[in-house]
């Protein structure tokens, strides 16, 4: 998958938010994330084209939107429209919307909707069972013809059991919470998701453990740079298409292990 950002920076919004990642990493460009404007340079990237006249992003890939921000933003208003029209153009990729607002999306569709855009796929985020109950009810009744849900950070035990039995959902993604949080993310509550999802043959993908991951009643403080190795070698996936064997570790810096080298990042105290 490729990352598209039409615009940046976003509101916090719910607990979830509480050490939001995209606010980290500005503030280490002494940045505020809660700055938001549209990215002229990128903006039109879907409909950029090369010298020979062909598009920059080839036919087939799958852009995720708005990683850096929330596609239904309201200061996006001004801008949302260009950007339906510019996924009305490429209908031969895949556009990933993902958003806490659930709320504003009906209000937020293009006139032409209809039953949804066959490359779109939406993407509720849900950090507890009160975020879920909350938000999914909404997407349930929404028309778009491909639907996933995401724990991200995974700040509470969730089941989504009566909400993926009536089999709406393509996918349900789980990630830990990294960067500057710290709240724990449990094996069983990931494990419960999995086998709910295994259970209604709905896709699983458990993204990332998060700073701090307990399991057997240990705790384990795990770097950046593993998280995703060590959700990997859960085997929490479904299908599950990774092997041990395939699963590598990359070296990184000995003292932090977040980058392939030592840059003086906050993590190694370095610059300190």
């Amino acid at each position: 998958m490729n990352i598209w950002n039409p615009w940046h920076g976003c509101k916090k919004y719910s607990e979830g938010c509480e050490h939001c990642y995209m606010y980290y990493l500005d503030s280490q460009r002494d940045k505020d994330g809660s700055e938001i404007y549209k990215v002229k340079t990128n903006f039109n990237l879907p409909i950029k084209k090369t010298r020979d006249g062909n598009y920059k992003v080839p036919s087939g890939t799958t852009l995720m939107v708005c990683m850096t921000s929330d596609f239904f933003l309201e200061e996006a208003d001004e801008w949302r429209q260009e950007v339906w029209n510019m996924i009305k153009t490429r209908q031969d990729v895949t556009f990933w919307l993902q958003t806490k607002r659930a709320e504003r999306v009906k209000d937020s569709l293009p006139a032409d909707w209809g039953e949804g855009y066959e490359n779109v796929i939406i993407c509720f985020t849900a950090e507890n069972q009160e975020r879920a109950d909350e938000r999914i009810p909404i997407l349930l009744n929404l028309p778009f013809k491909h639907k996933a849900i995401m724990c991200a950070p995974m700040i509470g035990e969730i089941t989504l059991d009566k909400y993926l039995k009536d089999n709406c959902f393509e996918t349900v993604l789980v990630d830990g919470e990294n960067y500057d949080g710290h709240r724990p993310l449990y094996y069983d509550w990931v494990k419960k998701l999995y086998e709910e999802c295994v259970k209604y043959n709905v896709n699983f993908d458990f993204c990332g453990t998060g700073n701090v991951f307990i399991r057997d009643g240990k705790i384990y403080n795990i770097p950046k740079a593993y998280q995703k190795v060590m959700a990997l070698k859960s085997e929490l996936q479904n299908p599950l298409i990774y092997k041990q064997e395939d699963i590598k570790i990359q070296p990184r810096c000995k003292t932090c292990k977040r980058r392939d080298s030592c840059n003086g990042c906050r993590w190694c105290g370095r610059c300190k």
